[in-house]
């Protein structure tokens, strides 16, 4: 079925809109996925603030190149689908890894970060990395060390002193018993 040239270039409209909205579009070819099987890895992206949608190869390299992303050869042929990912990059990779490790049907050719191509590889070693709010405790420990390390410092002599008074009264209240 013919696609109008209005609705090629809306297309190709919506395309660009996804790729300067996301933080990342990781690119994939999805021979021999069921509807079914799309529709669930879809629902599991939704969740990460990703969107997986099957795209035309040639309006995919329109909207690319409108976007100013460099395309490597070979990288919008076959079946092919790209993720945009909109809100949590590792945790969308980790999804997609996922169900690509469970499914020979997907095979993950590489994508965009920050305008920056990515390698298959790199995207599996975003998929290594701890969610985004385990990724800001972790930050704010390593901030919060010194302040902490300073505080018990500080605190210590305090805390010594203490201990001897405390010493003091124990051996003066044991006295008058004896």
């Amino acid at each position: 079925m013919a696609i109008s040239k209005e609705r090629k270039n809306e297309l190709v409209n919506q395309y660009v809109e996804w790729i300067n909205q996301s933080q990342a579009q990781f690119v994939t070819e999805y021979r021999g996925l069921t509807m079914k099987q799309i529709d669930d890895l879809r629902a599991r992206l939704r969740g990460s603030g990703g969107e997986f949608h099957v795209i035309k190869n040639t309006l995919g390299k329109v909207a690319f190149e409108q976007a100013n992303l460099p395309e490597p050869e070979k990288f919008l042929e076959g079946s092919t689908a790209v993720l945009f990912v909109f809100q949590d990059v590792p945790e969308a990779a980790k999804v997609l890894n996922e169900f690509a490790r469970a499914s020979e049907f997907i095979k993950l050719k590489g994508g965009y970060m920050e305008g920056r191509l990515i390698r298959p590889e790199d995207v599996k070693a975003l998929a290594e990395l701890p969610p985004l709010p385990v990724m800001r405790a972790q930050l704010l420990g390593v901030l919060m060390a010194p302040a902490t390390k300073l505080a018990r410092t500080l605190a210590e002599p305090a805390r010594q002193l203490a201990a001897v008074l405390q010493a003091y009264v124990e051996k003066d209240a044991a006295q008058p018993a004896a």
